[in-house]
Protein backbone atom coordinates (compact mmCIF):
# COMPACT_ATOMS: atom_id res chain seq x y z
CA UNK A 1 0.00 0.00 0.00
CA UNK A 2 1.81 3.41 -1.23
CA UNK A 3 2.00 6.76 0.33
CA UNK A 4 4.17 9.28 -0.79
CA UNK A 5 5.66 12.89 0.33
CA UNK A 6 8.09 15.66 0.14
CA UNK A 7 9.66 17.74 2.56
CA UNK A 8 12.02 18.49 -0.21
CA UNK A 9 11.42 15.56 -2.28
CA UNK A 10 8.74 14.04 0.97
CA UNK A 11 5.18 15.40 0.34
CA UNK A 12 2.43 15.89 2.30
CA UNK A 13 -0.76 17.78 1.54
CA UNK A 14 -2.40 19.70 3.11
CA UNK A 15 -6.87 20.28 3.33
CA UNK A 16 -6.09 24.46 3.83
CA UNK A 17 -4.86 27.09 1.82
CA UNK A 18 -5.26 26.53 -2.31
CA UNK A 19 -4.17 22.97 -2.63
CA UNK A 20 -7.90 21.15 -2.21
CA UNK A 21 -7.93 17.84 -0.43
CA UNK A 22 -10.08 16.77 -3.23
CA UNK A 23 -10.22 18.65 -6.62
CA UNK A 24 -13.37 18.86 -8.23
CA UNK A 25 -12.80 16.04 -11.06
CA UNK A 26 -11.18 13.78 -8.72
CA UNK A 27 -13.78 14.12 -6.24
CA UNK A 28 -17.07 14.15 -8.96
CA UNK A 29 -15.36 10.72 -10.02
CA UNK A 30 -15.06 9.19 -7.37
CA UNK A 31 -18.51 9.73 -6.37
CA UNK A 32 -19.79 8.92 -9.52
CA UNK A 33 -17.87 5.56 -9.66
CA UNK A 34 -19.31 5.13 -6.15
CA UNK A 35 -22.40 5.47 -7.03
CA UNK A 36 -22.34 3.50 -10.03
CA UNK A 37 -21.14 0.86 -7.82
CA UNK A 38 -23.85 1.23 -5.52
CA UNK A 39 -26.59 1.07 -7.61
CA UNK A 40 -25.62 -1.32 -10.08
CA UNK A 41 -24.61 -3.33 -7.19
CA UNK A 42 -27.89 -3.30 -5.50
CA UNK A 43 -30.00 -3.15 -8.76
CA UNK A 44 -28.22 -6.06 -10.48
CA UNK A 45 -28.46 -8.20 -7.27
CA UNK A 46 -32.13 -7.49 -6.35
CA UNK A 47 -33.80 -7.33 -9.56
CA UNK A 48 -34.19 -9.87 -12.61
CA UNK A 49 -35.09 -10.17 -16.11
CA UNK A 50 -36.39 -12.25 -18.03
CA UNK A 51 -35.41 -14.80 -15.54
CA UNK A 52 -31.48 -13.25 -15.28
CA UNK A 53 -30.80 -11.13 -12.66
CA UNK A 54 -30.26 -7.14 -14.21
CA UNK A 55 -26.29 -7.37 -13.14
CA UNK A 56 -25.93 -9.58 -16.23
CA UNK A 57 -27.44 -7.06 -18.30
CA UNK A 58 -25.34 -4.22 -16.85
CA UNK A 59 -22.40 -6.39 -17.40
CA UNK A 60 -23.32 -7.36 -21.29
CA UNK A 61 -24.37 -3.49 -22.43
CA UNK A 62 -22.44 -1.62 -19.92
CA UNK A 63 -19.07 -3.44 -19.33
CA UNK A 64 -16.19 -3.60 -22.35
CA UNK A 65 -17.20 -6.73 -24.06
CA UNK A 66 -15.01 -8.04 -26.51
CA UNK A 67 -15.00 -7.49 -30.40
CA UNK A 68 -17.63 -9.84 -32.15
CA UNK A 69 -19.13 -10.76 -28.26
CA UNK A 70 -21.68 -7.86 -28.02
CA UNK A 71 -19.46 -4.71 -28.09
CA UNK A 72 -20.79 -1.04 -28.51
CA UNK A 73 -18.84 2.12 -28.84
CA UNK A 74 -20.17 3.41 -25.81
CA UNK A 75 -18.36 0.73 -23.34
CA UNK A 76 -15.22 2.42 -24.28
CA UNK A 77 -16.75 5.18 -21.58
CA UNK A 78 -19.04 3.23 -19.46
CA UNK A 79 -16.62 0.42 -18.46
CA UNK A 80 -14.20 2.69 -16.77
CA UNK A 81 -16.94 3.39 -14.04
CA UNK A 82 -17.80 -0.17 -13.29
CA UNK A 83 -15.76 -2.41 -10.78
CA UNK A 84 -15.94 -6.12 -9.91
CA UNK A 85 -16.21 -5.39 -6.12
CA UNK A 86 -15.99 -3.03 -3.13
CA UNK A 87 -12.23 -3.46 -2.82
CA UNK A 88 -11.29 -3.21 -6.78
CA UNK A 89 -13.66 0.22 -6.28
CA UNK A 90 -11.57 1.60 -3.31
CA UNK A 91 -8.00 0.57 -4.69
CA UNK A 92 -8.75 2.34 -8.15
CA UNK A 93 -10.41 5.83 -6.13
CA UNK A 94 -8.37 5.95 -3.00
CA UNK A 95 -4.74 4.49 -3.80
CA UNK A 96 -4.72 5.29 -7.45
CA UNK A 97 -6.88 8.01 -7.99
CA UNK A 98 -7.07 9.85 -5.22
CA UNK A 99 -3.61 9.42 -3.90
CA UNK A 100 -1.36 10.32 -7.15
CA UNK A 101 -4.05 12.32 -9.34
CA UNK A 102 -4.87 14.92 -7.02
CA UNK A 103 -1.40 16.96 -7.18
CA UNK A 104 -1.19 16.32 -11.37
CA UNK A 105 -5.13 17.59 -11.16
CA UNK A 106 -3.33 20.49 -9.39
CA UNK A 107 -0.77 20.97 -11.33
CA UNK A 108 -2.40 21.07 -14.96
CA UNK A 109 -6.40 21.95 -13.91
CA UNK A 110 -9.56 20.09 -13.94
CA UNK A 111 -10.05 20.31 -17.49
CA UNK A 112 -6.81 18.97 -19.05
CA UNK A 113 -7.03 16.26 -16.09
CA UNK A 114 -10.21 14.93 -16.77
CA UNK A 115 -9.11 14.69 -20.69
CA UNK A 116 -6.04 13.16 -20.07
CA UNK A 117 -7.91 10.60 -18.02
CA UNK A 118 -10.70 9.77 -20.08
CA UNK A 119 -8.36 9.78 -22.80
CA UNK A 120 -6.25 7.00 -21.19
CA UNK A 121 -9.11 4.68 -20.17
CA UNK A 122 -10.32 4.62 -23.86
CA UNK A 123 -7.06 3.79 -25.53
CA UNK A 124 -6.85 1.16 -22.64
CA UNK A 125 -9.77 -0.24 -23.53
CA UNK A 126 -8.92 -0.07 -26.97
CA UNK A 127 -5.78 -1.70 -26.16
CA UNK A 128 -7.38 -4.83 -24.64
CA UNK A 129 -10.26 -5.18 -27.77
CA UNK A 130 -7.63 -5.44 -30.43
CA UNK A 131 -4.57 -7.31 -28.56
CA UNK A 132 -6.11 -9.43 -25.45
CA UNK A 133 -7.73 -11.60 -28.28
CA UNK A 134 -4.00 -12.20 -29.33
CA UNK A 135 -1.93 -12.11 -26.34
CA UNK A 136 -4.61 -12.92 -23.53
CA UNK A 137 -7.28 -14.65 -24.65
CA UNK A 138 -7.86 -16.03 -21.21
CA UNK A 139 -9.30 -12.37 -19.95
CA UNK A 140 -11.73 -11.91 -22.44
CA UNK A 141 -13.40 -15.82 -22.84
CA UNK A 142 -13.43 -18.29 -20.22
CA UNK A 143 -13.07 -21.88 -20.20
CA UNK A 144 -16.64 -22.47 -21.63
CA UNK A 145 -16.33 -20.19 -24.25
CA UNK A 146 -18.42 -17.18 -22.64
CA UNK A 147 -17.68 -13.83 -22.84
CA UNK A 148 -15.89 -11.98 -19.80
CA UNK A 149 -16.22 -8.44 -20.33
CA UNK A 150 -13.56 -5.93 -18.61
CA UNK A 151 -14.45 -3.04 -16.25
CA UNK A 152 -12.93 -0.92 -13.85
CA UNK A 153 -11.03 2.08 -14.36
CA UNK A 154 -7.35 0.74 -14.47
CA UNK A 155 -6.45 1.78 -17.60
CA UNK A 156 -6.90 5.39 -16.82
CA UNK A 157 -5.16 5.34 -12.91
CA UNK A 158 -2.28 3.87 -14.84
CA UNK A 159 -2.26 6.35 -16.87
CA UNK A 160 -2.79 8.97 -13.88
CA UNK A 161 0.27 6.65 -11.97
CA UNK A 162 2.69 7.90 -15.03
CA UNK A 163 1.57 11.27 -15.46
CA UNK A 164 2.55 11.39 -11.77
CA UNK A 165 5.89 9.52 -12.08
CA UNK A 166 6.75 11.75 -14.77
CA UNK A 167 5.45 14.80 -13.49
CA UNK A 168 7.61 14.06 -10.01
CA UNK A 169 9.93 11.33 -10.57
CA UNK A 170 12.15 12.29 -7.68
CA UNK A 171 9.16 12.18 -4.99
CA UNK A 172 9.26 9.12 -2.53
CA UNK A 173 6.71 6.69 -2.70
CA UNK A 174 6.15 4.74 0.60
CA UNK A 175 5.62 1.19 0.08
CA UNK A 176 3.12 -0.15 2.73
CA UNK A 177 3.99 3.87 4.68
CA UNK A 178 7.71 2.39 5.56
CA UNK A 179 10.17 1.28 2.26
CA UNK A 180 10.71 4.78 0.29
CA UNK A 181 10.91 4.56 -3.28
CA UNK A 182 11.20 7.18 -5.83
CA UNK A 183 7.89 7.75 -8.37
CA UNK A 184 9.97 7.00 -11.21
CA UNK A 185 10.84 3.63 -10.19
CA UNK A 186 7.67 2.61 -8.33
CA UNK A 187 5.55 3.30 -11.80
CA UNK A 188 8.59 1.80 -13.82
CA UNK A 189 8.50 -1.38 -11.76
CA UNK A 190 4.28 -1.41 -11.75
CA UNK A 191 4.44 -1.51 -15.66
CA UNK A 192 7.55 -4.19 -15.69
CA UNK A 193 4.94 -6.09 -13.50
CA UNK A 194 2.22 -5.72 -16.46
CA UNK A 195 4.47 -6.68 -19.34
CA UNK A 196 5.71 -9.94 -17.00
CA UNK A 197 2.21 -10.93 -16.48
CA UNK A 198 0.68 -10.67 -19.87
CA UNK A 199 -0.40 -14.17 -20.92
CA UNK A 200 -0.71 -15.34 -16.93
CA UNK A 201 -3.19 -17.26 -15.08
CA UNK A 202 -6.66 -15.70 -13.95
CA UNK A 203 -8.77 -12.83 -15.71
CA UNK A 204 -6.36 -9.15 -14.82
CA UNK A 205 -6.80 -7.00 -18.13
CA UNK A 206 -2.78 -6.61 -17.95
CA UNK A 207 -2.80 -5.41 -21.29
CA UNK A 208 -5.74 -2.80 -20.45
CA UNK A 209 -3.56 -1.37 -18.03
CA UNK A 210 0.25 -0.99 -19.87
CA UNK A 211 -2.63 0.71 -22.35
CA UNK A 212 -3.77 3.55 -20.05
CA UNK A 213 -0.02 3.97 -19.10
CA UNK A 214 1.39 4.02 -22.62
CA UNK A 215 -1.45 6.65 -23.57
CA UNK A 216 -0.04 8.63 -20.91
CA UNK A 217 3.35 8.83 -22.42
CA UNK A 218 2.29 9.45 -25.51
CA UNK A 219 0.26 12.79 -24.20
CA UNK A 220 2.88 13.98 -21.77
CA UNK A 221 5.64 13.86 -24.91
CA UNK A 222 3.44 15.70 -27.03
CA UNK A 223 2.77 18.44 -24.15
CA UNK A 224 6.03 18.72 -23.16
CA UNK A 225 7.25 19.36 -26.76
CA UNK A 226 9.44 15.98 -26.84
CA UNK A 227 7.39 14.00 -29.26
CA UNK A 228 9.65 12.23 -32.20
CA UNK A 229 8.78 14.41 -35.34
CA UNK A 230 7.71 17.25 -33.40
CA UNK A 231 7.80 19.96 -35.95
CA UNK A 232 6.44 17.61 -38.56
CA UNK A 233 3.30 17.50 -36.04
CA UNK A 234 3.35 21.26 -35.86
CA UNK A 235 3.58 22.17 -39.61
CA UNK A 236 0.48 19.25 -39.86
CA UNK A 237 -1.20 20.84 -37.19
CA UNK A 238 -0.85 24.74 -38.89
CA UNK A 239 -1.97 23.19 -42.72
CA UNK A 240 -5.02 21.78 -40.91
CA UNK A 241 -5.70 24.63 -39.09
CA UNK A 242 -4.80 26.93 -42.23
CA UNK A 243 -7.42 24.88 -43.94
CA UNK A 244 -10.61 24.56 -41.43
CA UNK A 245 -10.49 28.47 -40.12
CA UNK A 246 -12.10 30.70 -42.22
CA UNK A 247 -9.92 33.13 -43.61
CA UNK A 248 -10.85 36.92 -42.83
CA UNK A 249 -11.14 39.39 -46.10
CA UNK A 250 -10.08 42.71 -44.14
CA UNK A 251 -11.62 45.79 -46.21
CA UNK A 252 -9.69 49.19 -47.46
CA UNK A 253 -12.14 50.86 -44.80
CA UNK A 254 -11.14 48.29 -41.98
CA UNK A 255 -7.38 49.39 -41.65
CA UNK A 256 -6.52 52.04 -38.81
CA UNK A 257 -3.33 53.45 -38.20
CA UNK A 258 -0.60 51.25 -37.04
CA UNK A 259 1.43 52.05 -33.91
CA UNK A 260 4.88 50.59 -34.40
CA UNK A 261 6.96 49.87 -31.14
CA UNK A 262 10.57 48.77 -30.95
CA UNK A 263 11.16 47.08 -27.78
CA UNK A 264 14.44 48.18 -28.19
CA UNK A 265 13.95 51.76 -27.79
CA UNK A 266 15.74 53.38 -24.81
CA UNK A 267 12.36 55.52 -24.01
CA UNK A 268 9.84 52.89 -23.80
CA UNK A 269 8.69 51.63 -20.25
CA UNK A 270 9.47 48.39 -19.22
CA UNK A 271 5.93 47.67 -18.76
CA UNK A 272 5.23 48.36 -22.59
CA UNK A 273 8.40 46.08 -23.15
CA UNK A 274 7.32 43.17 -21.17
CA UNK A 275 3.74 43.42 -22.71
CA UNK A 276 5.10 43.50 -26.27
CA UNK A 277 7.45 40.48 -25.24
CA UNK A 278 3.81 38.85 -24.52
CA UNK A 279 2.21 39.69 -27.22
CA UNK A 280 5.17 38.40 -29.60
CA UNK A 281 4.96 34.76 -27.70
CA UNK A 282 1.08 34.16 -28.30
CA UNK A 283 1.63 35.50 -31.59
CA UNK A 284 4.36 32.59 -32.63
CA UNK A 285 1.99 30.19 -30.93
CA UNK A 286 -0.86 31.11 -33.15
CA UNK A 287 1.18 31.36 -36.20
CA UNK A 288 2.50 27.40 -35.52
CA UNK A 289 -1.17 25.96 -34.08
CA UNK A 290 -3.58 28.78 -35.52
CA UNK A 291 -5.98 31.24 -32.77
CA UNK A 292 -7.59 28.48 -31.56
CA UNK A 293 -4.45 26.89 -30.40
CA UNK A 294 -4.06 28.92 -27.44
CA UNK A 295 -4.94 28.61 -23.79
CA UNK A 296 -8.29 30.79 -22.51
CA UNK A 297 -5.62 32.25 -20.05
CA UNK A 298 -3.44 33.08 -23.13
CA UNK A 299 -6.82 34.41 -25.50
CA UNK A 300 -7.40 36.62 -22.22
CA UNK A 301 -3.62 38.10 -22.15
CA UNK A 302 -4.05 38.51 -25.74
CA UNK A 303 -6.49 40.92 -25.48
CA UNK A 304 -5.78 42.81 -22.48
CA UNK A 305 -2.00 43.55 -23.43
CA UNK A 306 -3.40 44.51 -26.86
CA UNK A 307 -5.74 47.04 -25.05
CA UNK A 308 -2.77 48.49 -23.11
CA UNK A 309 -0.65 48.58 -26.40
CA UNK A 310 -3.12 50.63 -28.35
Amino acid sequence: MPSYGNKGNFYRPSMFGGFEFFPPVIKWLMLTNAAVFVVLGLGGQLFTLGGLPLRYFFNYYLGLMPLNHGFYPWQLITYQFMHADFWHLLFNMLFGLWMFGMEVEHTWGSRKFLIYYLMCGVFAGVTQLLLAPILEPSSIVDQFGGAIPTIGASGAVYGVLLAFGMLFPDRYIFIYFLLPVKAKYFVAGLILIGVFSIGGAGNIANLAHLGGALAGYIFLLYDTRKFPFQHTVDRLQWWVNSKTTPSQNIGHEDVSEAKVFDINESTKNPEQQSAQMQIDEILDKISRGGYQSLTEEEKKILFEVSKKLN
